[in-house]
């Protein structure tokens, strides 16, 4: 049966609702930034830029990098927006857009996010490069999915039993990073870990300002958990959603991290945009090896 038009929305040039991008728009090979702005500092190293739009915090740019086609697009925040991204995305390669049916032959994206965060762990300092091993959905989003053949739950139970994770609270969800990417792009310059995805900046990571928040001792308790080496490493809002939504769809996604800040510690990098442009690069040559 077709997808019903109220599911799969579509502008009046036939271009998908809010990505405004056409199958032709977009590479097989996908780099996801938050910030519209870093899309900019990406393609500034692109040999050739052949596509660019924006519709809302969703900007694009697609082009070649040393003869690779490679497609830049900004999420903005949250796993809210990562789930109109994925979804719309997927449905480019995976949707005949004209008759709203399913394709018989599936293609598989290799989505790269370029990220910034904060460690929770000492070990791992401002300025370094962390790569995702997992993604921990602490947020809730995944559970509007079946998610029964993705979740690894012996280490779900550990983090719950060695956090006393609030009952009112959503089930943590964990998910796998691609290991086919992973391989690629880590060296002597990265270190691993999971990676907690919160649904918010503040209170769901830990951070008071005003109001008082449920779990005060929320990063003592991820920093100090371990469940067979796996520990949890930083803190962020982009990492789950995309592994979730890729490994249900049949993508390859890996999360790169420059890590800004060290919660253990208090401190912050001196110079955030140094370290993010270092990660740009080191990406992108990661890429067409």
């Amino acid at each position: 049966m077709p997808i019903k038009e109220s599911e799969l929305i579509l502008n009046p040039d036939g271009s998908i609702y809010h990505l405004n991008l056409k199958p032709e728009n977009v590479s097989k090979t996908i780099i996801f930034v938050g910030d519209p702005n870093r899309v900019d500092a990406v393609s500034k190293h692109f040999d050739t830029i052949e596509f660019k739009t924006q519709k809302r915090e969703f900007r694009t740019h697609t082009g070649t990098y040393k003869s690779k086609r490679i497609t830049v697009i900004s999420t903005g925040i949250g796993p809210d927006n990562i789930d109109i991204v994925l979804n719309e995305l997927d449905a480019l390669f995976n949707i005949d857009l004209v008759t709203k049916q399913i394709k018989d032959k599936l293609t598989c994206l290799d989505i790269i996010r370029i990220g910034t965060s904060g460690s929770l762990q000492k070990d791992i300092p401002v300025d370094a490069f962390l790569i995702s091993t997992y993604g921990l959905d602490i947020n809730g989003m995944l559970h509007s999915y079946k998610t029964d053949s993705i979740t690894n739950s012996d280490i779900e139970n550990a983090f719950i039993e060695q956090t006393n994770w609030y009952k009112n609270k959503a089930r943590p969800i964990l998910i796998k990073g691609s290991k086919k990417l992973e391989q690629k792009f880590e060296s002597n310059k990265t270190h691993k870990g999971i990676t907690a995805t919160a649904g918010g900046f503040y209170g769901p990571q830990g951070r008071v300002l005003r109001l008082a928040i449920q779990d005060v001792n929320l990063n003592s308790k991820m920093d100090t958990f371990n469940f067979k080496g796996h520990c949890i490493t930083n803190l962020e809002m982009e990492t789950s959603a995309i592994y979730g939504l890729s490994s249900l769809l049949g993508h390859h996604a890996i999360s790169l991290n420059a890590i800004i800040a060290n919660r253990a510690s208090g401190t912050f990098s001196k110079n955030p945009y140094k370290v993010i442009e270092h990660l740009i690069t080191y990406t992108l040559g990661k890429i067409v090896e």
